[in-house]
């Protein structure tokens, strides 16, 4: 599954591959390094990268229900305040930055997104934390072929993630969270994905078929590829709905459950 998108930095706008036809690029926005993942533009099935600097352990989270027994499990809008971490168990948060911008740009917007159109990755870790009740280790995954986008890099590890950047031949990021989550498979630890990509399903379902292994996607609901869909055992995370990630309302257009239709949502 090809991706073509685009990432954007604190200084850097890199433009679209294979960007809509017509649609004008808008004027320059002002910085904001907590805005979205940068690095040049990859194709739209999965992309990222590491930094030499320890990353930050961020804080502990927050523990939900598990799913039924199969498909995925819709996670509650709502959830209570920061708690403290039950025990030393860890969650690895595994996030394709790329795969969310290009969605986010191509699939629901249809250009390049302002600013205060993209993900706020702070909010992410401590949502995570907030749900399964336990520390977070956030690695953001990047595809560098350019100069280093260290405005962006910076502001990931003041947040507490671990960049890890990448520069080869083919889908490298793919690639790395991959073989990231078969060496996770090992381990006594959660795993939440970042990504619509069906990519890494084989991966993910080895993992989600580890007794008391919690394991999580994150993404944009309706653009989940259907084998990441099918993987029992999962539960699953609206960036925008149930993170809160964005400070604007996205133009989304999604099939609603009759049971969460508000009518003054449309009023």
């Amino acid at each position: 599954m090809m991706r073509t998108g685009y990432i954007a930095s604190a200084h850097h706008q890199l433009p679209l591959r294979d960007q809509t036809p017509g649609i004008p690029a808008p004027a320059a926005a002002p910085a904001d390094p907590l805005a979205c993942p940068p690095c040049p533009a990859t194709p739209l099935a999965a992309s990222a990268p590491g930094l030499p600097a320890a990353p930050r352990r961020p804080p502990p989270l927050a523990a939900v229900p598990h799913l039924a027994p199969r498909g995925l499990h819709v996670a509650p809008t709502a959830y209570a305040g920061r708690m403290a971490s039950t025990d030393d168990r860890l969650t690895y948060l595994l996030i394709d930055g790329e795969n969310i911008d290009a969605t986010l740009g191509m699939s629901i917007l249809g250009r390049r997104p302002h600013p205060d159109e993209r993900p706020r990755w702070n909010k992410l870790l401590q949502f995570i934390e907030r749900q399964w009740r336990q520390s977070v280790r956030g690695l953001f995954f990047l595809a560098v072929e350019g100069d280093l986008p260290a405005s962006f890099v910076q502001a990931l590890v003041a947040m507490g993630y671990q960049p890890i950047m990448l520069r080869g031949e083919g889908k490298v990021v793919d690639i790395a969270i991959q073989r990231t989550a078969e060496a996770l498979a090992s381990r006594e630890a959660d795993v939440a994905l970042v990504s619509h990509d069906r990519d890494f399903a084989l991966q993910l379902d080895v993992l989600a078929q580890t007794p008391g292994r919690r394991t999580g996607i994150v993404g944009f609901q309706e653009f989940l590829s259907s084998d990441l869909r099918r993987i029992p055992g999962v539960e699953f995370f609206d960036l925008e709905y149930d993170v809160h990630a964005f400070t604007a309302e996205l133009p989304r257009l999604r099939v609603i459950d009759i049971d969460e239709f508000d009518p003054l949502d449309f009023l």
